[in-house]
């Protein structure tokens, strides 16, 4: 869990896990004594306080996950939050409504949140979503690169503005599975080899994708980190220009020819180098993704079968079954590099291309799994950057995920809210937010 610190027992050389302790030293005031310094620490208490009056018995009985779920009835949710749930439409809507005992005043002693309510609408699909934002029903609305143009003509008439607040945190790659419990020789000696995936890297057409399928709206990514967030992002890693020829050269050496003139290359052995590669059909994106990489890959005598299948379906090949070849796929990231911790510790559940190891299968997966210990004990920023930026060397050297791009984000927010303050990390304040025309 979240409050479960790893660490190095500096006796027996092994690693070791241990719970913080947390104790009430008065009515207002918690003592918690974790058994490692943890970085992050206060960033990772941002979580809710629950009412113990209704939530105790089901923690004694084991049962907290399940206390609330989406029957419950809104008035039984009680939190500390601005704002409580007023009504729950499956479906349809989510209605918040003005915490009149929220706890914080503004800097003239008005009690806050200044809005009386907030109605979040569920909508069936994207196109939905836009039909709402256009007919004036919703104040705003996450723009996908390919609306970006005939929306931006529209803002005066509806009394809109498009923030561009710059990449993402979130990521889209391309990984090969080499968990030796899934997928055998010869594929398997395909996919460890580091040459080749530094060849298929090459052959990542990330300006193809910024415009044809962003719409000239994104970025580049090269690093694990996004530069969204700030001095962890460390911008001088590694970089594979799109470069058929280099990829050529990479396979070349590795001894794979295209021996019998078919058009696919075959390995020292003689097999022929081809694979496929999923990714869900229900993204805009991916699909698409999938598409130039199959070109590139087809470019160099490298054969893909591309099969498009339900997100929830991938997932369990992901998570569960491993039965996978190649995939694209995306995490969200964020601005802490330690929530990632699970995507880049061998013993992670999302170390996709080879999860839950119980020893490091490769040295810099095992000086990885060191660096975001250390960085996670390190209380000195500056420590902690360097810590990361050597990580994210790393993995750009090795490629276990090849990066595609960061997409722009571009949100449209109506013209009728006062402390709106759009930045990389979001909108607004909630709290300070106020309406304008009413």
């Amino acid at each position: 869990g979240t409050f479960t610190f790893r660490f190095l027992d500096e006796e027996t050389g092994t690693w070791m896990e241990d719970e913080m302790s947390v104790t009430a030293v008065d009515d207002y005031t918690v003592e918690c004594v974790l058994p490692v310094p943890f970085a992050p620490f206060l960033r990772s208490m941002a979580t809710s306080i629950y009412p113990r009056h209704i939530l105790e018995s089901y923690v004694d009985e084991g049962t907290f996950n399940e206390a609330w779920d989406i029957d419950t009835d809104p008035a039984e949710i009680i939190g500390t939050g601005p704002f409580t749930i007023e009504s729950f439409e499956p479906g349809e809507r989510v209605v918040f409504q003005r915490n009149a005992d929220y706890w914080l005043t503004d800097d003239a002693g008005n009690t806050l949140p200044y809005l009386d309510r907030i109605v979040h609408m569920l909508v069936a699909d994207v196109n939905a979503e836009l039909r709402e934002f256009q007919a004036g029903n919703t104040d705003s609305y996450v723009v996908p690169g390919r609306e970006y143009a005939e929306l931006e003509t529209m803002q005066a008439a509806g009394n809109f503005t498009i923030h561009k607040r710059g990449p993402g945190f979130g990521s889209e790659f391309l990984t090969f599975n080499v968990n030796p419990e899934a997928v055998s020789p010869p594929m398997l000696t395909w996919f460890q080899n580091t040459r080749f995936r530094q060849a298929i890297a090459h052959l990542m057409d990330k300006d193809r994708i910024i415009d044809e399928e962003l719409h000239g709206l994104g970025y580049p990514q090269w690093s694990a980190v996004s530069p969204a967030a700030g001095d962890f992002h460390n911008p001088e890693v590694r970089q594979y220009a799109y470069d058929v020829a280099e990829a050529d050269r990479l396979l070349d050496d590795l001894g794979w020819l295209d021996t019998d003139g078919d058009g696919i290359r075959e390995d020292v052995t003689g097999n022929a180098i081809t694979f496929s590669l999923v990714t869900n059909d229900s993204s805009n994106l991916r699909p698409k993704i999938a598409e130039i990489v199959q070109e590139g890959l087809a470019a160099v005598g490298i054969q893909v079968d591309v099969e498009l299948i339900p997100f929830g379906d991938l997932v369990n090949r992901l998570a569960s079954t491993y039965e996978w070849e190649s995939v694209i796929i995306g995490l969200t990231g964020g601005s802490e590099p330690h929530n990632g911790i699970s995507v880049w510790h061998s013993s992670g559940s999302l170390h996709l291309w080879h999860p839950r190891q119980s020893a490091p299968a490769t040295p810099w997966e095992a000086e990885i799994d060191d660096l975001y210990i250390e960085a996670s004990q390190e209380l000195d920023h500056d420590r902690r950057v360097d810590l990361y930026h050597r990580a994210q060397e790393i993995v750009a050297d090795n490629v276990p995920l090849i990066y595609t791009t960061h997409s722009e984000r571009l949100t449209a927010v109506r013209n009728t809210f006062g402390n709106s303050t759009p930045t990389l990390y979001g909108l607004w304040d909630v709290r300070y937010l106020y309406r304008t025309d009413r």
